[in-house]
């Protein structure tokens, strides 16, 4: 029996948007391009078609993703300490762009659309870590100090490792820690 055809308006994203969901179900590896086709209602063929492989795929959803990284950071910028916890925020809300993210193995870390958004939320990290830091020459310390807090926090949360995890509050237990932690700095 002929499965009936769809049209889609924006087929690349639905295929995004159906990729993001299976990654959110089973992560970045657990799933196949003919899988996800099945999901999004659409032939076979039309993620490689406009993908070309998963790790093309992949590469659309990481640029999109430290696109919206970048926008969320950048909206914190007004408060140094907030640029921490919208970090963990986005983290949290965006998880299966979060997951692809920083797995840069999964996908093409040189492609410019990846490379440009990537660079937009570093220089806000570096920025708010430099406005932390003790002194000029401190300021790479503070900057890797800074994001390690935030990245193994924000990991220890989505993996559920912390006690906290169940029912705690994620902004407000990242705002304290960061405050405790890098306050020292000053």
């Amino acid at each position: 029996m002929d499965q009936p055809s769809y049209h889609h308006g924006n087929l690349k994203r639905v295929i995004i948007d159906a990729a993001l969901q299976a990654i959110g179900e089973s992560g970045p590896a657990g799933w196949s391009l003919r899988e996800l086709a099945r999901r999004a209602g659409v032939s076979h063929a039309a993620p490689a078609h406009h993908f070309g492989d998963k790790q093309g795929l992949l590469t659309a959803v990481a640029a999109e993703g430290f696109a919206l990284f970048a926008d969320a950071l950048e909206r914190a910028t007004a408060d140094v300490w907030e640029v921490g916890v919208a970090y963990v925020r986005f983290a949290i809300d965006h998880r299966p762009y979060f997951e692809v993210m920083f797995r840069p193995e999964l996908y093409r870390a040189d492609d410019p659309s990846i490379q440009s958004a990537h660079e937009r939320a570093a220089g806000v990290l570096i920025t708010s870590a430099r406005a932390l830091s003790p002194s000029p020459e401190h300021d790479r310390m503070t900057t890797l100090a800074a994001w390690s807090l935030v990245h193994g926090f924000t990991s220890l949360w989505l993996s559920g490792a912390l006690p906290e995890s169940t029912d705690g509050d994620p902004e407000a237990l990242a705002r304290s820690m960061i405050r405790l932690v890098l306050g020292a700095l000053r």
